[in-house]
């Protein structure tokens, strides 16, 4: 098989980075599901913290795949935000879309905290 950049990056570090990517999706994707809910589900300040979210883990998977120094401090933050909207989509209680997404923040928080706890 070929060397590309792909092959480069620490497994762990895969790891994290195919975390992230992932949920920046179920964060986008679950948006307009929350809008067509309305009342708590389309709140300001749930809207803001998923669009939040999905960027925080855009920019660390975009962190980590150019190999920055400031990797470790931008997975922190990440991962603080992830727990936080896991926490938020916790509260709808029995809407599976919001428990696929709050699983998915936290596997995120998770990776993100090994990350920053191994480079900072």
């Amino acid at each position: 098989m070929p060397r590309t950049a792909m092959n480069l990056i620490d497994p762990a570090v895969r790891r994290c980075i195919d975390e992230c990517v992932r949920c920046h999706e179920v964060c986008l994707s679950t948006l307009p599901y929350c809008l067509e809910q309305g009342g708590q589900h389309a709140s300001e300040a749930h809207i803001t913290l998923l669009l939040d979210c999905a960027n925080v883990c855009q920019t660390s998977a975009d962190f980590m795949l150019r190999g920055s120094d400031e990797h470790g401090r931008i997975c922190a933050a990440c991962a603080a935000i992830c727990q936080r909207c896991a926490e938020d989509c916790d509260q709808f209680v029995g809407d599976e879309v919001m428990h696929a997404c709050a699983e998915s923040c936290r596997r995120c928080a998770d990776s993100c905290d090994q990350m920053a706890a191994a480079h900072m």
